[in-house]
């Protein structure tokens, strides 16, 4: 190998095909391949983001309805038989708190628990969570449990 025969590895240099705009000898001078007139033609064109050629857009046609509520509390919800299945599966003992809900998988540390109602407890546990339906603490405490709200 020597200088004379020395080139570029394979693929690592795209074919750049003819240069647009640098004079009628070139065959793509004129226009340079952008047609006549109009938007698409001029330097600095971009298209908008939805724009249908003038035509009114579809996210303004669509009729809009509901709102977001910027104060709406998001909880990770638990339900008694989920409650139940962790104490048969010897995951929890007597005693369920955030930290083991989180350490299980069940919730993640920035989430706030709350406990729902549906299926049966029959295990007596302490459970600590930020909030429990009215269902969910009468059915713990029926057990022989204690409901903790943080």
């Amino acid at each position: 190998m020597d200088l004379s025969n020395l080139k570029p590895a394979e693929g690592s240099v795209k074919h750049q095909g003819k240069r647009l705009g640098r004079g009628q000898g070139s065959g793509k001078g004129g226009t340079a391949t952008r047609g006549h007139k109009g938007a698409k033609s001029r330097s600095g064109y971009s298209k908008k983001i939805g724009f249908e050629g003038g035509q009114m857009p579809l996210q303004r046609r669509v009729p809009k309805f509901g709102f977001k509520n910027i104060n709406r509390v998001e909880y990770q919800v638990i339900n008694l038989d989920t409650l139940q299945e962790l104490v048969d599966n010897k995951k929890v003992k007597d005693t369920v708190d955030f930290e083991t809900l989180v350490s299980l998988g069940r919730a993640n540390k920035n989430d706030l628990v709350k406990i729902l109602g549906r299926g049966e407890l029959k295990a007596k546990l302490t459970v600590t969570a930020h909030k429990f339906t009215a269902t969910a603490k009468a059915a713990i405490e029926a057990a022989g449990g204690e409901a903790v709200t943080l």
